[in-house]
């Protein structure tokens, strides 16, 4: 096959690949089995500890699960240009557990953030919930969506791969999502990672989005990186 006719999946490494499928077959999925009243969502999403709704697979399963066509594509989109990357640097095996290691470290700094919140309100991280009156109604509305709100989604994960490329490949260029503006890696990461920390202590009304799930998984890829320390493929194993 020649350069101009090589398809563009024909460089997608092992676990990537797999993510990828296993990804879009969670998707589908979700709205194949919501049409019979199966909710996925609900019961694979992420919820916080204390929620009657938290299970123990929340912390895998979470990675898989996205709320719309956008969301899922986005995060694909990251995987598919950064995984190969880095499953190449790494190895297959290591880059499958960075990959959920970071995803999981997401979660739970995300976790974290909640808890010091719930904290700051009731005066306990785990609080009984039935029993706790508010005392405005700025207090029922934050303890609703931390309790109530599912996370989800590859994001945390995708910005665990994002630390990684900035700490081994700081002059590698993408393309600027969402315009074609090829930027260095070094420039575009802290920018994506800023902008998630001010969205995160800032939020605005209605804002669904995991912000600290997103810092969460860049710090933690980071500082496993620099744990690894190395920038050597065979020193990865």
């Amino acid at each position: 096959m020649s350069p101009y006719t090589q398809s563009p999946f024909s460089n997608i490494t092992p676990v990537v690949k797999n993510l990828l499928i296993i990804n879009i077959i969670f998707f589908v999925a979700t709205y194949a089995l919501g049409r019979l009243n199966i909710d996925l969502v609900a019961l694979l999403s992420a919820f916080y500890p204390s929620s009657p709704n938290f299970k123990i697979w929340q912390i895998i399963t979470y990675l898989f699960m996205h709320a719309n066509l956008g969301h899922i594509f986005s995060n694909m989109l990251g995987l598919f240009f950064i995984g190969p990357i880095l499953e190449q640097t790494f190895g297959s095996k290591r880059f499958f557990n960075y990959y959920f290691i970071t995803g999981i470290g997401a979660l739970l700094f995300n976790f974290i953030v909640q808890a010091i919140h719930v904290h700051q309100i009731t005066g306990a991280f785990f609080p009984d919930i039935y029993n706790y009156t508010p005392r405005s109604e700025s207090d029922l509305r934050a303890l609703i969506e931390i309790y109530r709100d599912p996370i989800l989604g590859a994001s945390g994960a995708i910005f665990g791969l994002m630390a990684a490329i900035f700490a081994l490949y700081p002059d590698l260029e993408f393309l600027l999502f969402p315009f074609p503006i090829p930027v260095k890696v070094k420039y575009m990461v802290p920018l994506y990672v800023l902008y998630e920390l001010y969205s995160g202590v800032n939020p605005k009304g209605g804002d669904m989005v995991a912000h600290f799930a997103h810092v969460g998984g860049a710090v933690v890829g980071y500082i496993l990186i620099k744990i690894w320390h190395t920038r050597t493929p065979n020193n990865f194993y």
